[in-house]
């Protein structure tokens, strides 16, 4: 007998409760539903329906089994959609949450290309600094700089994120080169204001994890503008490499301490567990892992 398609009706008959409606929702006749029924009880050599002229039920056997055939039918056709994304264009809209500084100089640059290869596909990018509820917003996917990325979401790293100390060099000069972290007691830091612990900073020496409390006149949710404090001489910014790449070429900031800072965190992609990965959202990663990389271009020399 054909099995699968055994279990198919068989499940649909339990959770429509009758041959009739089943028969409806399978586009096939009352008789074909019947057939598929008696072949299957007969393969089991047990019955799974009970059939009064007033009700049907599934016998003890047939509510045991129905949660079994059910996990079954849902496998394979989860498998099937899983299969036939690798070959669809992805189309529809991709909703995207991207962090604010990230997202402005590093994906909205790229999303011309990214649509130019996906006509079909219509993008809705939110920027912000919130680590919202994917699933309650209604997000396709986002972007998280994290050390490890929520365990109740899929990841998948983009790319290593680099934490600095910088200050201009004037600043350096007219203050002092910290030689520890604990110095930066003693200087004006710039302050992220949606760190969990927004006045104390992490580093890693050689015996461990360091802690340092910090304080200064500007604070902000936005690292852009910590980033323009800082080129004015103003004070000290813990940033991350991708917002001020370009300054440490150029000489406009210089980093200290480099050999204290923390280096587990990374850049990720990360997407709600479902059984099966869409199109749309496979294309958009696979694209900013190819565009980023191990070594991303905001580090190079």
């Amino acid at each position: 007998m054909d099995t699968l398609n055994g279990y198919t009706v068989f499940t649909k008959v339990v959770e429509t409760g009758g041959f009739s409606a089943a028969a409806r929702d399978l586009n096939i006749s009352k008789s074909a539903v019947s057939k598929h029924i008696a072949k299957l009880e007969d393969h089991l050599g047990v019955r799974l329906l009970n059939r009064t002229t007033r009700k049907l039920s599934p016998t003890e056997v047939g509510a045991t089994f129905y949660e079994r055939a059910r996990r079954i039918v849902q496998d394979v056709e989860e498998t099937e959609q899983a299969v036939s994304a690798l070959h669809v264009e992805p189309r529809g809209t991709l909703r995207l949450n991207v962090p604010m500084s990230f997202g402005i100089s590093h994906v909205a640059p790229i999303l011309a290309d990214f649509s130019k290869r996906y006509p079909d596909l219509n993008i809705d990018i939110v920027l912000n600094d919130r680590v919202v509820d994917l699933l309650d917003e209604g997000f396709d996917a986002a972007i998280r700089i994290a050390r490890l990325p929520d365990s109740t979401l899929i990841a998948r790293k983009l790319a290593p994120m680099r934490l600095i100390l910088c200050a201009t060099p004037q600043y350096w000069k007219e203050h002092g080169i910290p030689e520890h972290p604990s110095d930066l007691q003693n200087h004006n830091c710039l302050i992220y204001s949606y760190l969990l612990k927004k006045n104390e900073w992490s580093f890693k020496g050689p015996d461990g994890d360091i802690s340092v409390k910090v304080s200064g006149t500007i604070s902000a949710n936005n690292g852009d503008a910590l980033r323009g404090a800082a080129l004015k001489g103003v004070g000290v910014y813990l940033s991350p490499t991708f917002i001020v790449g370009d300054d440490l070429r150029s000489g406009r900031l210089q980093s200290v301490l480099n050999h204290f800072m923390e280096t587990d965190l990374a850049i990720y992609a990360v997407y709600p567990h479902n059984r099966y990965l869409s199109a749309k959202v496979r294309a958009f990663v696979d694209f900013l892992a190819e565009h980023y990389g191990p070594e991303p271009y905001w580090d190079g020399p």
